[in-house]
């Protein structure tokens, strides 16, 4: 097993490219393309306000990007799709949701 990086950055968007991969390989029917753009969507979003929360001008503004990162990450809970490569997914997401809910915490 590879060892993650300490740096949560760099996780999220490992998480981001880890996701668009697993889209790539859903099934093309119209529940594949829906729960893929979804999850494309919020994977690629957490790192995005992620980077965000980083420039936040004050705690509230920190507070806030740092929620909706937090919001996206929960909806990129991965139920559907190649049962083995979204159980990696899925461990990496609760690892991240934990990581952030607690930088949201201490902060607060």
């Amino acid at each position: 097993m590879s060892e993650k990086p300490y740096d949560l950055e760099e996780r999220l968007v490992n998480f981001a490219a880890d996701t668009a991969l697993f889209c790539e390989g859903m099934p093309k029917d119209f529940t594949g393309q829906y729960y893929g753009h979804q999850l494309l969507r919020s994977g690629g979003s957490s790192a995005l306000n992620f980077g965000e929360m980083q420039g936040a001008q004050s705690d509230k503004d920190f507070k806030n990007k740092a929620t909706i990162s937090l919001k996206e990450l929960k909806e990129s809970k991965i139920n559907y799709g190649n049962a083995s490569k979204r159980a990696a997914l899925l461990d990496e997401v609760e690892q991240l949701i934990k990581i952030l809910a607690t930088i949201i915490k201490n902060k607060g």
